[in-house]
């Protein structure tokens, strides 16, 4: 597999565009030399004006602050008092959009990946990095990597340059936002 990791511009569009986008990519994380890395197959989109969001109606508070820099860097944070979760930032700077990652396909690095879930049968590694909180475990992402540009060398996102990324795209409702309203059954999250 040859990775090339995606640049500034993929991110700085449309957030709907960017999370079907990302769809079939790579995430990686370079830790102490390790890549760890992984496929993206579900995301989940959140927009300005939308009430799941965290930035509803541009609310702009120190955990959502990085929501509003330019496309391509990592939004983290923590939920239930126990999980990190990681969103890809997109749009422009000042224009809030973020994109959850949901599901990941383990790739390589997967003993660390375990080691990191405490997953010691083989048999469970179809569910290492089936869910936000379980993928941040797998793949060593922490509060640390908040605010990391996604354009660097520690923690990014990459296509595969030999291998075409031709996938049915599939959508449905988000995960656990029945608060939301009318918006709660919107059709943005993004599956393969």
């Amino acid at each position: 597999m040859e990775l090339k990791k995606l640049l500034r511009y993929f991110y700085e569009r449309e957030t709907l565009d960017v999370a079907k986008d990302l769809l079939g990519k790579y995430l990686v994380h370079n830790i102490n030399e390790k890549l760890l890395i992984a496929k993206i197959i579900e995301t989940e989109a959140y927009k300005q004006n939308d009430k799941a969001a965290h930035f509803y109606g541009g609310k702009r508070t120190d955990r959502t602050d990085v929501i509003f820099h330019k496309g391509g860097v990592a939004y983290v944070y923590f939920i239930y008092g126990m999980y990190f979760c990681f969103n890809v930032v997109t749009e422009s700077e000042g224009t809030p959009g973020a994109v959850l990652i949901r599901k990941l396909e383990p790739v390589s690095g997967i003993e660390y990946m375990m080691e990191n879930r405490k997953i010691f049968d083989d048999k469970k590694i179809k569910n290492l990095c089936d869910g936000p909180g379980k993928l941040c475990i797998a793949m060593g992402i922490t509060k640390a990597d908040n605010k990391e540009d996604l354009t660097g060398d520690e923690l990014y996102i990459a296509k595969n340059t030999i291998l075409c990324n031709t996938h049915e795209i599939k959508c449905g409702k988000r995960v656990n936002i029945d608060y939301a309203g009318e918006d709660k059954d919107l059709l943005w999250r993004f599956y393969l």
